[in-house]
């Protein structure tokens, strides 16, 4: 009876020493991933025009889209008067890109169809000069009037760019496609000046 009661006792303490010692604590580390993604497209966005204040001379006021020289000629002498003006466009382009800047005409043309045939020493188209500032570009654009056409320019800009676009029309005094200061025949004169963003 004293050998079982030891083994009791010996088995008892083996079993509370056992319940003593904690569970082995977990050491690998669990994870899971979960990626948030998002995408901006390239796109570049071109607002309305506006005239740079105090800028034109010679110009009327810009009405919408339209930009009309006040007095086109000379009344004593009928040769082009001097007329300037400073347009900007706020614009953004998020990518490298290319802005283009294109005449329809190649300069003021006739558009109303008064003149069936040009008269000799009488200018019948009008050379000008449309400069360009866009971020890094400075470039300009010369219609030279001498041949009635789509004339343009294109300029490569390595970088996102965002501000203001710049385009500044200068007509000399006395410009003409016949010979400087030469009279303007009658009618109304146009051309129409489109600015392009767009990915080279």
């Amino acid at each position: 009876m004293r050998r079982f009661a030891l083994l009791a006792t010996a088995a008892a303490m083996t079993a509370a020493s056992a319940a003593a010692v904690p569970a082995f604590a977990q050491t690998t580390v669990v994870s899971r991933a979960m990626p948030v993604t998002g995408n901006t497209p390239e796109v570049c966005a071109l607002q309305r025009a506006t005239l740079a204040q105090g800028s034109q001379v010679n110009f009327r006021a810009l009405t919408g889209n339209l930009l009309q020289i006040d007095t086109l000629v000379d009344p004593a002498t009928l040769a082009t008067n001097a007329a300037s003006a400073r347009i900007e466009f706020a614009a953004v382009c998020n990518f490298p890109h290319r802005i283009r800047l294109e005449s329809q005409n190649n300069g003021l043309w006739q558009t109303d169809g008064s003149m069936n045939q040009p008269a000799d020493g009488f200018a019948y188209a009008l050379p000008y000069r449309a400069e360009l500032t866009w971020g890094e570009v400075n470039g300009a654009l010369d219609a030279n009037a001498n041949v009635r056409r789509i004339a343009e320019r294109r300029f490569n800009v390595d970088q996102a760019t965002a501000g203001e676009v710049e385009l500044r029309i200068l007509i000399e005094a006395g410009a003409s496609n016949t010979r400087s200061n030469a009279p303007v025949l009658a009618g109304f004169y146009r051309d129409t000046l489109r600015i392009f963003l767009e990915p080279r």
